[in-house]
């Protein structure tokens, strides 16, 4: 059997020289290179949904790939697709580096220039560790499911736009359609989700920030199994240590958590940090909150071209959230798809702080009231998201329609209002 070879190279020249060289080797099947570590990250997740077969044996990986290091890409490889194995190809050949890539989860590593007799022996150790963990998991489609969760952030144009709430009402709907979800409070200076769910829990995020490699166990003590099923890491109590969770922190809490769980909602806040960056870099959906104000869509409008400057997130693939949405109001969500450059999400969040406030004052936002107007659109949104079963791949729903009366899982269920007049 061939062994299968995905090259991930952004430089050109790297990559004629690594393709030609691999294209020589004896049972050996180059696939198309990807250029950057999300096309290799979207490639492997598109072929692990197809299969766990579909997977290349060996991933090749050079020094230069960006916009995520190199060697957080490796461990993020490793943690989403531990049968996949991975070489590091690098001009330092020392061993500081060797062992660094080693304790990221590479399987091997080939320094430059490139020689056919390195490179074929590399590939050949790496490609038979990986048919050898194919063969140990047997039918282990069981075991992992390759692709890894889903993770969302929710970032908010300003503060006191909603975002903590949309965050915790897109988590408690998709727990409550039957997928583990896991919340985490990445507003590290500010974050409350404990005050909106009323609960006390000396962890955080914080304790995972100097941890390496995460373990199951280790991510099982820091995190709050709340009432709901949600698996809550929350912010520290004491802001000024969220400095301890650097961007590369960040990076290793989130893929630890994306291997655990199949939905992984994280709220950003307001303020930009390396670790909140990072997240949202990572995300497969990054929405940003907004209201129908002035002020706010400007802070959106901030947002969205400071993500694009800092190569965090392009503006076409940020999602906005309009919430306090009302018909009379003058900015209304096309308009701000216009000047934001973003796609805004079909479902909009009605203006009707009634519903919430006692709730908010309780800290109970879990128990609001299925029949609600608020939390029917915001579980809306979730359904436009993806992020509850059966809604995967699903139209949108329409501005405007209802959730089916009932309890929590009737609130997943959508009608459409018949347009009469039209």
């Amino acid at each position: 059997m061939p062994t299968r070879i995905l090259p991930a190279v952004g430089d050109a020249d790297a990559v004629r020289s690594l393709t030609t060289l691999l294209s020589q080797l004896p049972d050996a099947e180059p696939v198309a290179p990807v250029a950057d570590s999300t096309q290799l990250v979207d490639t492997l997740a598109r072929l692990a949904a197809e299969s766990i077969d579909e997977l290349p044996e060996v991933v090749v990986v050079h020094e230069r790939i960006g916009p995520v290091p190199a060697l957080e890409l490796i461990r993020e490889v490793a943690l989403r697709f531990p049968a996949v194995g991975v070489i590091l190809v690098t001009s330092d050949a020392g061993p500081g580096l060797f062992q660094a890539a080693m304790d990221y989860g590479a399987r091997g590593l080939v320094t430059l220039p490139l020689h056919y007799e390195e490179l074929a022996s590399r590939v050949n150790a790496v490609a038979q560790w990986s048919v050898g963990v194919r063969r140990h998991l047997g039918a282990g489609g069981d075991v992992f499911s390759g692709v890894g969760g889903t993770v969302v952030t929710v970032s908010g144009a300003k503060g006191g736009v909603g975002a903590t709430l949309t965050a915790i009402q897109l988590a408690l709907a998709a727990q409550a359609s039957g997928r583990g979800t896991a919340l985490l409070d990445m507003d590290l200076q500010t974050g409350d989700i404990a005050s909106y769910l009323d609960i006390q829990f000396r962890r955080s995020v914080v304790d995972l920030a100097a941890i390496s490699d995460i373990s199951p166990r280790v991510l099982a003590d820091a995190v709050f199994r709340h009432d709901t099923g949600v698996a809550l890491l929350l912010a520290p109590g004491d802001g000024e240590r969220g400095e301890e969770v650097t961007d590369r922190a960040a990076r290793h809490i989130v893929s630890a958590l994306r291997s655990r769980y199949e939905v992984v909602v994280i709220d950003c806040g307001a303020q930009l940090s390396g670790a909140s960056a990072a997240a949202v870099e990572m995300a497969d959906t990054a929405l940003l909150v907004t209201t129908p104000d002035v002020v706010a869509v400007r802070g959106a409008k901030r947002t969205v071209r400071m993500w694009d400057r800092l190569q965090i997130r392009k503006a076409e693939e940020t999602t906005i959230v309009v919430n306090r949405h009302s018909r009379g109001t003058e900015i209304q969500p096309a308009l701000i798809q216009r000047i934001t450059g973003t796609a805004v999400a079909a479902t909009a969040i009605p203006a009707n702080f009634k519903e919430l406030q006692g709730a908010v004052d309780a800290g109970r936002v879990h128990e609001l009231d299925a029949k609600g107007t608020v939390k029917q659109a915001l579980w809306a949104l979730a359904g436009e998201l993806g992020l509850v079963k059966g809604t995967e791949g699903a139209a949108a729903p329409r501005r405007g329609g209802r959730a089916a009366r009932g309890g929590d899982r009737a609130a997943l269920t959508f009608r459409r209002r018949k347009e009469i007049g039209r």
